[in-house]
């Protein structure tokens, strides 16, 4: 029996919700801002949108449905964001959200008591819906339905009397994961939470310029030097080519998500100083020597399942092959005008190579499992193809519980791993075997040689382990989250 309904493919997988970048110093700055945005487009494939500032024409803002690339290259409406500071923001929008609407696309721009401020944010806002509800009661008028408003609410009611300050008593009343940057009229303004859950990296340009970004690919792009991580509970201002660093919050230990290092970000980014794509290929060693199999073949789901695929072949032997060729053209938004081709579904994708898996025992590595309707239906290709048989290898541990910090996660009740063990999800999918990698690989492949401190783990991994970090203020408010059910609070909550 099939326990969920059918789903679109993207409704199959994990999604960032968004990604940030700014710079600050060069000419034509939103030109250098679309780039990056570009190299962030994996981070959220929605909207876009970006902010520019020139003192002559002031603030300018341009916000769009769909990729970048159809957007932010047009001559006509890049000519009409001038000036030396921009920052944009991509955004991937929660499933099950409401109709996207253009006022919910950031940066998010606020005139206050010393002047204009542009906000855009990478992350989630755990007690959003409670400042938002107490912001209403005081009289704020909200123009969107997203959490990173409320930022600029809370900025407008400081009493501070500079933009940096106000940011940080509005980020000291935020719970959740936040990775936020910010303009003004001359500065520039990077904050990650106090756990530093999501990404944000600094590089420089020529002549004093600087960026703030998501990830370090986005540096690559525009030939941007990378200079370090934003620290976790780190703000830098900067202005007039120097770049100041306070520390708005009480010490916390950093738990980085650690799904960045599996799926979320670039192969060719760096993370923690460590290569993306080389911490996913070790992921598949570790899952090679946890998982051994007899087989004739590693193929990877393309493109997230690649890296590990390599490494599961390279530890075991066993030859390395693309015995699934992904269409590169089939984007996100590709008109599905009949039921007959929604039902194609997987195959609009991703096609078998049918002379290389015919008589074969494959091993398919992809990323995560989901709901699990994709993996039923490339095992279902793989097998029409003439494989012999199919051995299914994960590269994540089970995903068995909702992501609260700015991921597209299903609700529980639709996470296949929450409602099965591993040995009913292989018998689900109908594959010959299914294993994941465990929490202590994955934490060996990172990088942590002891494997996973229990007592204090280093990264976050609320998603596989039910651990979360931060509470979920809003969901146990309003009943969608219990802290003595399956799931816990971690003991190193943030403050």
């Amino acid at each position: 029996m099939q326990p969920f309904p059918s789903q679109p493919l993207d409704h199959d997988s994990l999604h960032e919700e968004c990604g940030v970048f700014g710079v600050i110093g060069v000419p034509e700055a939103a030109n250098f801002v679309a780039l990056g945005l570009h190299a962030l487009q994996h981070r959220g494939q929605e909207a876009g949108g970006i902010v520019a500032y020139d003192p002559e024409r002031g603030f300018n803002g341009a916000h769009r449905f769909g990729y970048v690339r159809d957007n932010f290259t047009k001559a006509s409406l890049m000519e009409t964001l001038p000036g030396a500071l921009a920052i944009g923001h991509v955004r991937y929008s929660t499933a099950g959200s409401k109709a996207p609407v253009i006022r919910d696309v950031q940066p998010f721009f606020g005139e206050l008591a010393m002047g204009g401020c542009a906000i855009a944010h990478n992350g989630n806002i755990t007690n959003a819906a409670a400042l938002r509800r107490e912001l209403i009661e005081r009289g704020s008028i909200f123009a969107s339905g997203s959490d990173t408003e409320c930022i600029i609410h809370l900025m407008a009611r400081s009493i501070q009397t500079s933009i940096p300050e106000r940011m940080k008593d509005a980020l000291r009343r935020v719970e959740g994961a936040f990775s936020v940057i910010a303009m003004t009229r001359t500065k520039l303004i990077g904050v990650r939470d106090p756990l530093g859950v999501r990404p944000l990296v600094l590089g420089t340009l020529h002549d004093g310029a600087h960026v703030l970004a998501s990830e370090t690919c986005a540096l690559d792009i525009i030939g941007a030097e990378f200079l370090r991580e934003i620290e976790p509970g780190e703000m830098v201002v900067i202005s007039g080519g120097e770049v100041a660093s306070v520390r708005p919050f009480a010490p916390a230990q950093s738990r980085f998500c650690i799904f960045e290092h599996v799926y979320f970000s670039r192969p060719d980014s760096i993370i923690g100083g460590r290569s993306v794509y080389e911490t996913r290929r070790q992921i598949g060693v570790e899952l090679a020597r946890e998982a051994p199999v007899e087989a004739d073949m590693v193929c990877p789901v393309p493109d997230s399942g690649t890296p590990a695929a390599i490494g599961y072949s390279q530890e075991s032997g066993i030859p390395y092959a693309m015995g699934i060729i992904r269409n590169q053209y089939m984007g996100r938004t590709f008109i599905e005008p009949t039921e007959q081709i929604r039902d194609m579904g997987v195959r609009l994708k991703l096609n078998v190579n049918r002379a290389l898996v015919k008589g074969k025992r494959v091993v398919l590595v992809d990323d995560s499992v989901v709901r699990g309707t994709t993996s039923r239906k490339i095992k279902d290709m793989i097998i029409a193809a003439g494989a012999a048989e199919v051995h299914f290898r994960i590269a994540s541990p089970p995903t068995a519980w909702p992501c609260f910090y700015g991921v597209d996660t299903p609700h529980r009740d639709k996470l296949l791993a929450a409602q099965m063990s591993p040995e009913e999800m292989r018998d689900w999918i109908g594959v010959d075997s299914l294993s994941f990698i465990s929490l202590d690989g994955l934490y060996r492949a990172v990088g942590e040689a002891q494997g996973r401190d229990g007592a204090c783990p280093q990264y976050c991994d609320a998603c596989f382990s039910g651990d979360y970090p931060i509470p979920p203020s809003d969901q146990i408010a309003n009943g969608g989250f219990d802290p003595e059910g399956p799931t816990t609070l971690s003991d190193h909550t943030a403050p």
